[in-house]
């Protein structure tokens, strides 16, 4: 996929600089180093958590957590949505009403 942004001056000549050190195109340099960054943050608990919630809060879909969790804990995330949806309290019963 292609896609355009704008990259300060000063990381456009690092990237240049690189690519001609490791004979890769500019836009691999860029985009290893935005796959790393990534790889990066999504290993950060913190990450996942908000993950769960933008899931939770509609703005993501299941398959695109998917891609963020292992198949376990997207499972439990599908289940604690299901639970959230039919409005049930994180301890398994139904909230109290008031």
């Amino acid at each position: 996929m292609k896609i355009t942004l704008r990259v300060p001056k000063d990381l456009v000549k690092r990237a240049n600089v690189a690519a001609k050190i490791t004979q890769k195109s500019r836009g691999e340099i860029m985009s290893e180093a935005l796959r790393d960054h990534l790889v990066e943050l999504e290993g950060e608990e913190a990450f996942k958590e908000d993950v769960f919630d933008l899931y939770l809060d509609g703005h993501i879909s299941l398959r695109t957590v998917n891609q963020f969790l292992d198949s376990e804990n997207a499972e439990s995330v599908r289940i604690s949505k299901t639970l959230f949806d039919q409005g049930q309290g994180p301890g398994g019963g139904s909230a109290p009403k008031e």
